[in-house]
């Protein structure tokens, strides 16, 4: 690139400043803790329940009795504080997003002199100077390039790349052309001079980072399914408080004695009609259904945290059970990120000594006490080879004496070092590099068919290949003695970043849940299919168009891979936005999408997906966009996040079984009893308890069940499926039924009888009430299950402590409860006959279950 070698004048730093603006990465603003307490009122049922307490409110101003507007106002409070604590707490577990030091120190070329400025002061145009170990500051093209290696890493996933000058050397697969330097990217060796083309947002990384902190307007499935129910909830209170308001005001006319009154009785006895009608209306609201599913929520996200999943956004504990595809990324995720040599094919007599010292002098990476690679982890994979095979490189260096060195460039493909051996005492040559290139330097030994052979089968499993050679010389310059030739083909390294153990089987556990997997990376098309190979993602029937490059995928449009996207598994060579889009496309398809990524490019995809998975050891832009962080950096927790995700929303749905049921049987009593003239037989105190029967225990009760692995065996829902299923609406009437018969046949039976209701009756049938609740949380926690709701005792202590609560708590307010429960003691048979009765409930409903999976087993 042709670039003028004086730099800038003050006047065009000004003018390039004030077009492009200040090499700053505008950082993404905190949601304030205001902000997070009042999203939490955007639940569609907060919203009805806050109609619900209006209403309530209007009616308690003129009973002068405030008990329900204060239970509601209660659920309210609750639900909406517990959901803000627990979100405020995990957001505190996170860190921030870093702020960037913008005054760090850079060379640039000025008025014809080098001199150092902070980052900030970068501006377009201007020629900056990047040498080994230094942070590139800007996006620039390069205009000098000297064995240049830059770790890309951040923007792409993958660790290293060459950069050149050299149009003849450029890779056409490259994610990035291969004479461009990106702002955040790491020069590795070498030096380069580039001419700055973009700064601050306008540079890839600020783009990036721009799209981490867009607005996600996406809205989880769970929120979908409760807007729905809160809808049908609101009309169908409002239909039958129109067809009771309807009902009790032709009764209280057809009777004659309305119409023969005042105006002032009149106005009075529609004004009581209107009451009962607002408080069907109050009554067909769950309120407890917020609370449960907050509890459920904030359950989950403490015990997912057990399982290396530390969740920051609370529904995203229920979505990742709605996931219908996974986007991961390879490098980090599915692989260790650690280099190993997996495999070494020796050619000649050469002994273990000379060949381990040619090895450890012609390098210049190291290991630290962990083994892990500081430097090139290409060179770092051969000496954690030589380490495994007890050989100490560091004591093989100090041995030996360096004479001259070439390092490794684009245009050579090879490093050579002539050495002073500390194993025979000679001057020796070591060459490592390409093979080809290697091979082409070495005497003939008649294996070049075998060689070929090899490296075909190593490149084929995505495998990268180095080639070790020697020669003793008595050239004191490695050039000259290269020219010589003469070299032996000493061996071949086949290294691989490998899979981590525990992804085939966590990937077998997604795609037999029904899940889609989609691997997003920056590497080659060859070294990804591959990796899919080995985790069984990629089989023999799988052809071109499950893959793709980045390149491809960018030159289509989006209609046309609407057609595609449904059968790929592999995006490769991939940019940061590459994953975004691919992710706004699949939800375009209806999908629910998780997104896997460690990288600040995966940052905008984690942002954008239904669900961001970021990686413990991730950047902390990747951590900041994401929803969901695996602690243990392992694809098997997703694996785990999902069963939780599914066994989540299946205790939702038992809770709305239990919640609905009663609020049935409930509205149908009222129905009843505003049409006949019967009032339900409960007190205000006692009509509290059975509220919080309804809402806290059985929300605590619901939320406590663990998760079970049968839900991995089942497809995902359907994005829009309705959360009260065809079996949960059958359910619902056949108990709600049920119930009301036995409660108003039991009334009507004392009526009748005896002619009037006394007090131990009314006990007898508070107590029967709470009861059949007791004894309908079996049936809801049975719901969908293919185990009896009895097994599992151990697993499900806190359920059944729960129940004992709620047993024992009715026999000590009935016993004790006196007067202020409007109660009197019941004898022993008393209590075995209503126990026993009601719990027919759980009985029949355990035979039916039982029946239903026999059935089931057979076909």
């Amino acid at each position: 690139m042709k670039y003028d070698p004086r730099g800038l004048s003050p006047q065009e730093v000004e003018q390039s400043r004030s077009r492009h603006g200040e090499n700053i990465i505008t950082p993404p603003k905190d949601d304030s803790v205001w902000r997070l307490f009042v999203e939490k009122f955007r639940d569609p049922i907060i919203r009805v329940l806050l109609v619900a307490a209006c209403l309530s409110l209007a009616v308690a101003f003129i009973d002068r009795d405030f008990t329900e507007t204060i239970g509601i106002l209660c659920a309210i409070v609750l639900a909406t504080c517990v959901g803000f604590w627990f979100e405020w707490d995990a957001m505190r577990r996170f860190r921030r997003l870093n702020r960037v030091n913008d005054d760090v120190p850079v060379k640039v070329m000025r008025e014809g002199t080098v001199r150092e400025i902070p980052r900030r002061e970068v501006v377009v145009g201007d020629v900056v100077y990047v040498e080994n170990g230094e942070t590139v500051p800007a996006d620039g093209v390069l205009a000098e390039a000297v064995s240049l290696r830059i770790n890309e890493s951040t923007l792409t996933g993958e660790p290293e790349v060459d950069k050149t000058v050299d149009s003849r050397h450029f890779d056409p697969d490259a994610t990035y052309p291969s004479n461009e330097l990106l702002r955040g990217t790491t020069v590795v060796d070498g030096y380069g001079v580039m001419v700055v083309r973009a700064v601050g947002d306008g540079t890839e990384a600020g783009k990036v980072t721009l799209q981490s902190a867009a607005e996600n307007d996406v809205q989880t499935p769970l929120n979908r399914q409760l807007t729905r129910l809160s809808r049908m909830i609101g009309r169908l209170g409002i239909v039958l408080a129109v067809v009771i308001f309807a009902a009790m005001l032709i009764k209280a006319f057809a009777g004659g004695g309305l119409a023969a009154s005042g105006w002032v009785h009149i106005s009075k006895e529609v004004l009581h009609i209107f009451m009962v009608s607002v408080a069907i209306i109050v009554m067909a609201v769950p309120e407890g259904l917020p609370m449960s599913i907050t509890l459920s929520l904030a359950m989950s996200m403490r015990r997912m945290l057990r399982t290396n999943n530390l969740v920051r956004r609370m529904h995203a504990c229920e979505t990742m059970g709605a996931v219908t595809v996974i986007c991961t990324d390879k490098t980090g995720t599915l692989t260790q990120n650690r280099m190993h040599l997996h495999e070494l094919v020796r050619y000649d007599d050469t002994g273990d000594s000379l060949l381990a010292e040619v090895i450890a002098l012609n390098s210049t990476a190291f290991l630290d006490a962990d083994n892990h690679i500081i430097g090139n982890p290409t060179e770092g994979a051969l000496l954690g080879w030589l380490r495994e095979g007890g050989y100490d490189y560091a004591r093989l260096r100090e041995e030996a004496k360096i004479i001259d060195r070439l390092t490794f460039t684009t245009e050579r493909k090879y490093m050579a070092t002539v050495i002073r051996s500390g194993v025979n005492g000679r001057q020796i040559l070591c060459v490592k590099g390409a093979p080809e290139i290697v091979r082409a330097m070495c005497r003939p030994d008649g294996k070049d068919r075998e060689v070929r052979e090899q490296l075909l089968a190593f490149q084929h499993r995505a495998m990268r290949t180095l080639a070790v050679a020697w020669a003793e010389t008595d050239e004191q310059e490695c050039e000259r003695a290269i020219a010589r030739g003469d070299l032996r083909f000493a061996a071949v390294a086949a290294i691989a970043d490998p899979v981590r153990e525990d992804v085939p089987a966590a990937v077998a556990r997604c795609m037999n849940a029904g899940i889609g997997i989609k691997i997003v990376t920056g590497d080659t098309p060859a070294t990804a299919r591959e990796i899919a190979r080995q985790i069984g993602l990629w089989g023999a029937s799988d052809g071109d168009g499950s893959a793709m490059t980045g390149m491809e995928f960018a030159a289509l449009s989006d209609e046309e891979l609407l057609g595609r996207i449904g059968g790929l598994k592999i995006l490769a060579r991939a940019r940061p936005l590459d994953k975004q889009r691919l992710v706004r496309l699949l939800q375009q398809q209806g999908e629910v999408v998780a997104v896997t990524g460690d990288g600040t490019n995966d940052a905008p995809a984690l942002n954008f997906a239904d669900v961001g998975l970021s990686m413990g050891t991730g950047t902390s832009v990747a951590k900041d966009a994401s929803d969901i962080t695996l602690l243990d950096d392992s694809f098997a927790s997703i694996a785990t996040a999902v069963m939780w995700g599914r066994s989540l929303y299946r205790n939702i749905q038992r809770f709305v079984l239990f919640q609905l049921t009663i609020n049935f049987a409930a509205i149908i009593v009222v129905f009843i009893g505003a049409v006949f003239g019967t009032e339900i037989p409960l007190t205000v105190v006692q009509i509290l308890w059975v509220n919080i029967i309804m809402d806290t225990f059985a929300a605590m009760a619901m939320a406590s069940l663990p998760p079970r692995r049968e839900v991995m065996d089942e497809p995902p829902r359907p994005r829009d499926e309705f959360i009260i299923t065809p079996a949960m609406a059958r359910t619902i009437f056949t108990c709600g039924i049920t119930f009301v018969a036995v409660l108003l046949g039991m009334l009507f039976y004392w009526e009748t009888a005896c002619g009037t209701v006394t007090v131990r009756q009314l006990t007898v049938f508070f107590t029967t009430f709470v009861f059949l609740q007791f004894w309908n949380m079996f049936n809801a926690k049975g719901f969908e299950t293919r185990e009896s709701v009895f097994a599992c005792i151990r697993g499900c202590r806190e359920f059944f402590g729960i129940l004992l609560c709620i047993a024992v708590g009715q026999v000590l307010i009935v016993q004790f409860g006196g007067e202020v429960f409007r109660v009197v003691p019941l004898g022993w048979r008393d209590w075995c006959w209503i126990v026993g009765m009601t719990s027919l409930i759980a009985i029949f409903g355990e035979i039916v279950r039982a029946l239903r999976r026999r059935c089931r087993h057979r076909v």
